[in-house]
């Protein structure tokens, strides 16, 4: 079976490969009435557009979205709204080593030992390319839950992270890397330069923090509100670790560190309680708690390198592969926006389900 669909209420489907005419999605699920035109959806492509600095690929695409279907004089119309956005600037022939021999850390070897032949183009399905049609269901999706503010930042590259007690949110865009320490973003400059130069790449650790999200969202055991969050962003591209709240580290506290304590509420605790720690990134059994839901997503270095790498053919022999064409230097720069779409999907999908259910 092909699994190319995310969601259980709202759900979207991505299609469309990266050198292919066009990638695109269909959202399906979303409910009716809601303004929507392609300048609610277009700001959050650019953010993810490729070739807006030395520090993401060159590959020129202007991602401009198209909607087909699903809305009518501005408004949706809950039938599915179909989305897509054209390829302009392919370069199929800087592939042409792909083709004969795998490239180590890519699908390349798995798609062949799954599929039996490839789209070696860019990687197919395979490529980050795909990530644009997320980002775009994403802008969608945030309209469906307006209330709550998402927002992403990347924490470290090549091992260096920030500094939290620079974190400064106005920093987040007004650097190339959406860093919110301003000192990092500069040291970054010259890391990310010299990976590039070297024909290399680096991995990076981008953090996501939603707000406004109600206490209730989610769901037990089976649609668990972290294990939805984790399933989403282990679905992006290069990713190859996702934490919620304390993560890891939560597995190094004693149970009473660990506790999120609570005191009363306003009103003399008739609402919500006041949460004096948040080492669960806001979510317990599965559901929302009403504080910040908190994660931090590991993307591993960009597989496609200059610097030969040991590797095989097709046909089984010995052989040394550098990828040449245009990618990224860190792929985890431009995986903000992409983490971002992926927790509006997920929430807005978790809100209709609550609302489904509890009215």
């Amino acid at each position: 079976m092909s699994f190319n669909t995310f969601g259980r209420v709202f759900r979207f489907t991505t299609w469309g490969e990266s050198h292919g005419p066009a990638i695109g999605a269909v959202v399906d699920g979303c409910p009716p009435g809601i303004a929507l035109t392609e300048g609610d959806i277009q700001p959050w492509l650019d953010r993810r557009r490729p070739g807006t600095s030395r520090f993401t690929t060159q590959r020129r695409e202007p991602d401009e979205v198209r909607i087909l279907s699903g809305v009518f004089e501005g408004r949706t119309t809950g039938t599915p709204i179909s989305l897509m956005i054209e390829n302009v600037d392919q370069r199929s022939k800087d592939y042409s080593e792909v083709a004969q021999a795998y490239r180590p850390g890519h699908a390349d070897y798995a798609y062949d030992a799954k599929y039996g032949f490839r789209d070696y183009r860019g990687g197919g399905r395979s490529s980050a390319r795909e990530t644009a049609s997320r980002v775009a269901a994403g802008a969608v999706a945030r309209l469906v839950v307006p209330q709550v503010r998402i927002r992403a930042w990347v924490e470290a590259i090549g091992g260096d992270a920030i500094d939290p007690a620079r974190f400064d949110d106005a920093q987040i865009d007004a650097n190339p890397f959406f860093c919110p320490d301003a000192e990092a973003a500069v040291r970054w400059e010259a890391k990310v330069d010299a990976a590039r130069k070297a024909g290399s790449s680096l991995g990076a650790v981008v953090a996501c923090e939603a707000t406004g999200v109600p206490a209730g969202w989610g769901a037990p055991l089976y649609a668990k509100l972290d294990s939805e969050l984790a399933a989403a962003a282990m679905s992006i591209n290069a990713v190859k670790g996702v934490e919620i709240g304390d993560g890891f580290a939560a597995a190094a506290l004693s149970g009473e560190e660990n506790a999120d304590r609570m005191r009363p509420g306003a009103d003399g605790g008739k609402d919500r309680p006041a949460f004096l720690t948040n080492h669960a990134g806001g979510i317990a059994g599965g559901i929302a708690t009403g504080q910040p839901i908190r994660l931090r997503v590991a993307f591993k270095p960009t597989s496609s390198i200059l610097t030969p790498v040991e590797t095989i053919t097709r046909t089984g022999e010995a052989a040394e592969i550098a990828t040449r064409g245009r990618h990224d230097p860190c792929v985890g720069i431009r995986g903000v926006p992409v983490v971002e779409a992926m927790v509006a999907l997920v929430l807005a999908d978790q809100a209709l389900l609550h609302r489904a259910q509890c009215g």
